[in-house]
């Protein structure tokens, strides 16, 4: 089977690449929320996932595939923005709200009606405004600053954050109330060392639109590059995966790419081995691998190794890892965990592998 390319209309060429089974999930999840994205009363969607899975390729996607794909798909980054200025970026302002508001000005939820707004980081949102933001998804109406009007809004809200959010409701930074609104609908991106052949798929890739960008021959992959690739446990994902093979493109000049001009000796070959062991009064002694170790890997193995322990008993488990039954529950779904002795599941929308 050839790997799945969907050339998407909208801004620019939107692509999702892979035939992995949790990709062909997402790819199957992308297509239903899409069409109910097109509706009067679109469905909040929050997509989920390590940091450079493609949260935001997924929310641009599922933007182009809808019914308002000629509207604006307006993204603004909650975390990269002071809460002040997020605030007056999101709702808008009247004119003479504060000194510099020398005229009136359009907020982003009134700028993308009839399209898509995306908010990515969402789980960094302070409190004040994650109540405001529930009230609009719930009521579909804005009100600016300074302005006592209300004005009703048709936009589709896409979130997306690498964040534990059910950890976040535990510790008070979230609102369980806002948490519950956003995962009614919820796509988990696989990290790319979960995607298998992915990784020599999306390699191609960007080889091919990087040779084009530096106007050079598209090289090929050799055999102990494509092994290095799989080898390799890329904690920055695929974003990593495109700046290396950026950097390859651009140094090496030969037709063929080999292990050593892909830049990935100082990670290690191959995943790191971890040993640990309990120290006399209980506390974990780590011994470091000489290359590190990808801490989500330790997590997952950590869980399945008291879910073992506990013959599958989850509130037993997670009384060994010192946590709630509800954040075991929760990461048990992120990393793909199923108890042995569970007859019964949490339905959600999500990326399964």
């Amino acid at each position: 089977m050839q790997p799945m390319v969907t050339l998407l209309p909208g801004n620019g060429e939107i692509e999702l690449i892979g035939e992995s089974p949790p990709m062909q999930e997402v790819c199957r999840l992308v297509e239903m929320l899409a069409q109910a994205g097109g509706g009067p009363d679109p469905p909040t969607v929050l997509i989920t996932g390590e940091t450079g899975t493609g949260k935001g390729v997924i929310a641009r996607a599922m933007h182009a595939r809808s019914a308002r794909a000629a509207a604006p798909c307006i993204e603004v980054n909650c975390a990269a923005l002071p809460e002040s200025l997020l605030e007056a970026e999101l709702f808008g302002y009247e004119r003479g709200t504060f000194t510099d508001a020398k005229t009136a000005r359009v907020g982003l939820f009134e700028a993308a009606a009839g399209g898509t707004l995306f908010l990515d980081e969402i789980g960094y949102l302070k409190p004040e405004l994650q109540v405001k933001l529930l009230n609009l998804i719930e009521d579909k109406r804005v009100r600016r600053l300074g302005s006592t009007q209300e004005r009703a809004v048709d936009v589709w809200i896409l979130a997306a954050t690498n964040r534990d959010l059910e950890q976040a409701v535990a510790e008070g930074a979230f609102r369980a109330d806002l948490y519950f609104r956003l995962t009614v609908m919820t796509i988990v991106l696989p990290p790319l060392r979960e995607r298998g052949g992915d990784i020599l798929r999306l390699a191609e890739h960007f080889l091919q639109r990087f040779a084009r960008r530096y106007q050079r021959p598209v090289p090929h992959l050799a055999a102990d590059a494509r092994a290095a690739l799989l080898r390799y446990p890329w904690p920055g994902n695929v974003r990593e995966l495109a700046h290396v093979m950026e950097r390859a493109v651009f140094l090496d000049t030969t037709a063929v790419i080999h292990e050593n001009s892909l830049g990935l000796a100082m990670a290690g070959h191959g995943r790191p081995r971890l040993r640990m062991r309990s120290t006399a009064d209980g506390s974990p002694d780590i011994e470091f691998p000489a290359h590190g170790l990808v801490l989500e890997e330790v997590e997952k193995a950590l869980i399945a190794k008291a879910l073992a322990r506990a013959e599958g008993n989850r509130s037993q488990a997670a009384r060994l890892l010192g946590i709630s039954r509800n954040t075991l529950r929760y990461r048990m779904e992120k990393y793909k965990l199923s108890s042995p002795l569970s007859h019964v599941q949490h339905v959600v929308y999500r990326a399964v592998g």
